[in-house]
């Protein structure tokens, strides 16, 4: 099985950066900026139309401010970065034929369109404010959320799985030759 590419590495390296910046800086700030509530980025369930309301209701200036500044250019970066890292090193780790490959890497790629779909969707219900939310706006910005969560889910468990079976087969490999 071929190794991980250098370019993977690095994609994931930058993926792993920018989501530290989020998870311990932008996030956080907006969070706090409303209340404590989480922001919509922190719900990978969804989230309700109440539970929208009640953070926008909440969510102060300075966290608006924070959410379409700050953190709308790293959910421009962090999505390409991280399908890119987790795409090849799929493609690479996939014991498979290069139609499979292709599929498994395709993954993070649905998963980086959904989150830009979430990111557009947030935009708007941060624009609209708690005044004019409609209830089918949250519907579809939670749907986009879950959907991002299970694609970006599924590309992290498929490369610990590849991962895992790469060691196996190695191990048996490096078994077989000593006997």
């Amino acid at each position: 099985m071929k190794r991980i590419s250098i370019t993977a590495w690095a994609a994931l390296a930058i993926a792993a950066c920018l989501y530290a910046t989020m998870t311990l800086w932008t996030l956080p700030a907006i969070s706090r900026t409303a209340g404590g509530l989480p922001p919509f980025d922190m719900r990978p369930g969804g989230y309700t139309f109440g539970e929208a309301k009640a953070f926008l209701s909440a969510l102060s200036e300075n966290g608006r401010a924070l959410y379409l500044g700050p953190q709308q250019h790293l959910d421009l970066v962090f999505p390409a970065a991280l399908a890119l890292g987790l795409g090849l090193a799929l493609y690479r780790l996939a014991p498979f034929t290069r139609f499979w490959k292709l599929c498994f890497a395709a993954i993070p790629v649905i998963g980086m369109a959904f989150d830009y779909l979430e990111n557009a969707a947030v935009r708007a219900m941060l624009f609209a404010g708690p005044a004019i939310l409609q209830p089918e706006q949250v519907e579809t910005a939670s749907r986009l959320t879950i959907a991002k969560s299970v694609f970006g889910s599924a590309g992290y468990g498929l490369v610990l799985v590849f991962l895992v079976l790469w060691a196996v087969r190695r191990r048996r490999g490096a078994s077989a030759s000593h006997v």
